[in-house]
């Protein structure tokens, strides 16, 4: 069983703050639920970097919203319920796509400025999307323009205080079982830190690090995912992992994200022969991501894969895909000229803490969004720029809840339970220190995780990553270093993924098993769960119903 805490600590000496409400986390679902709670309540966000520093920063292509007159939220559901393959919960996917319209709006309202063409709205598609409903801005800056407008809202407001450079540690209890907080590390100081609130809304994003290649930040670590397990949370269909097709692939690069909106533009793959090797694919470049991202990973075993933006003509590259025009020429490569070349690269996490459609976790006042989160939405394929309405979405939907069920009493540090209660001071050794000193131990995982728990996965391969993850789980014991706190979440939220894959037997959507290829949905369309109480992954069905 997991050790509660991450690390051994005491009461004594901690500085103690308190609020309303607790958000961890400043991308678009923290800083959205953060604005929409300030409205009533004290709200504290706390953010591992700067406030800017997220996933949502990064987000190229758009976001998915049916607002075009040819379009409709029944249309988005049905994309969404094809490209989940089978493991979208229909009740959640209604309620994106139903009050999606809405949330986007108020964005825009926060002062989020999207692309205009002719007086209207700019739409575009991507892949698996049967409509052109993908809002942008700056071209291909969305993510990092909806951010600005957040950021800014936030600071407008009285009733959010912002703390940077904080990492999340713990979550903290009281005797009931109730989260009452989270025990914190100031990176600045080096203090520990003690965060009161009646309520604590994790939005702390992904797990991209848990790889070697990812087009996620350094910051996306599954911190959130690996607190919340320790705590006592259920981590939900963490075997599904998205590899987005087309990361920028060139020597001394970072796994750059070459947004999907490229193909939906008209961008062709080609392999090393310089031919097009999708068109006997159902879709094409705009099939589902886990397909694309598999026939990718196929070519490149007879040679390296390209994409050609030439198709789409220099004058709307250089207007929709300012950044990524730039980005790879300052790395040798002009777009307009010559083929990219690409592969696959660890992109997002379908799985996390699993919650209802409020974002109601099974621990009392501990809420999830974003990301970290799990309830169904995007099944075993997320569909394309689904994420940032996702967040949108079910942050606003945690402030009706807490409205409903926000406790009287406001936790006391007396309240939160002692932990060495419950924790046995030798069951933490130095030996997880000297390891994370002898060998660079954090690249040894995601080397692990790439090799053999990636986009291609059997059971040989499976088992070995399980048991020399296992095998560490029992000794990493990190100090008060970030990049150790890091590494022991990235093993946890790692661990998890590679007992999940090890279990479904049966390949669908991100998952896919070559020694069991095809989806068997009279064994398999349920949910994988894990608790850190319980050996063993346990299942639950897909509702099916609206």
């Amino acid at each position: 069983m997991l050790r509660r805490y991450i690390y051994p600590w005491k009461k004594s000496g901690v500085k103690v703050f308190d609020s309303d409400i607790l958000v961890l986390g400043s991308g678009i679902a923290g800083l959205y639920t953060a604005i929409k709670a300030s409205d009533q309540y004290q709200v504290t966000v706390l953010t591992k970097k700067t406030i800017a520093e997220s996933n949502t920063e990064h987000a190229q292509g758009g976001i998915a919203v049916a607002i075009d007159e040819s379009d409709s939220p029944t249309l988005h559901l049905e994309d969404t319920l094809r490209a989940g393959a089978g493991l979208c919960e229909p009740i959640t996917v209604k309620v994106l796509v139903e009050e999606g319209p809405g949330c986007v709006e108020e964005l825009m309202g926060m002062g989020t400025q999207f692309d205009y063409f002719n007086g209207e709205l700019a739409l575009t598609r991507e892949g698996a999307h049967s409509q052109k409903r993908i809002l942008h801005a700056l071209g291909d800056a969305t993510g990092w323009e909806i951010e600005r407008a957040l950021v800014a809202k936030v600071k407008e407001s009285s009733n959010v205080t912002t703390y940077e450079e904080r990492f999340v540690i713990d979550l903290l209890e009281n005797k009931y079982g109730e989260i009452v907080g989270v025990l914190v590390l100031n990176v600045v100081t080096g203090e520990l830190e003690g965060h009161l609130a009646n309520a604590v809304v994790l939005a702390t994003g992904g797990l991209g690090q848990v790889y070697c290649f990812t087009t996620n930040p350094m910051v996306a670590t599954g911190d959130g995912m690996a607190a919340a397990l320790r705590a006592g949370a259920d981590l939900m269909d963490m075997e599904f992992v998205q590899f987005h097709p087309t990361a920028l692939l060139l020597p001394n690069a970072p796994r750059f994200l070459i947004s999907e909106a490229v193909r939906g533009e008209g961008a062709h793959l080609l392999n090393a022969a310089g031919m097009r090797f999708m068109d006997n694919i159902v879709g094409k470049e705009l099939a589902p991501r886990d397909i694309v991202a598999r026939a990718i990973w196929k070519e490149m075993t007879h040679g390296p894969v390209y994409l050609d933006f030439r198709p789409i003509g220099s004058q709307r590259i250089l207007e929709r895909f300012p950044t990524i025009y730039q980005t790879c020429l300052n790395f040798g490569v002009d777009v307009l000229t010559a083929p990219l070349p690409v592969a696959p690269a660890a992109h997002y996490m379908m799985g996390g803490i699993a919650t209802n459609s409020y974002g109601e976790t099974r621990l009392p006042n501990l809420y999830a969004a974003g990301e970290c989160a799990c309830n169904g939405v995007h099944g075993a394929n997320r569909l394309a720029s689904n994420s940032l309405l996702d967040g949108l979405v079910f942050g606003a939907r945690i402030v009706k809840k807490i409205n409903q069920k926000m406790p009287e009493k406001h936790p006391t540090w007396d309240n939160v339970l002692d932990p060495y209660k419950k924790e046995n001071d030798a069951a933490f050794r130095r030996v997880g220190s000297e390891l994370l000193e002898r060998h660079d131990l954090r690249r040894g995982i995601q080397d692990l995780m790439w090799e053999k728990v990636g986009i291609l996965r059997d059971e040989t391969s499976l088992k070995e990553a399980r048991e020399r993850l296992k095998d560490l789980e029992r000794y990493v014991l990190p100090t008060y270093s970030v990049e150790e706190l890091e590494t022991a979440n990235i093993l946890m939220v790692g661990s998890a993924i590679a007992k999940a894959a090890l279990n479904r037997k049966e390949s669908r959507g991100g998952h896919y098993r070559s020694d069991y290829p095809d989806a068997i949905d009279e064994f398999w369309q349920k949910h994988s769960l894990q608790n850190k109480e319980e050996n063993n992954v346990r299942y639950v069905p897909v509702s099916g119903t609206y």
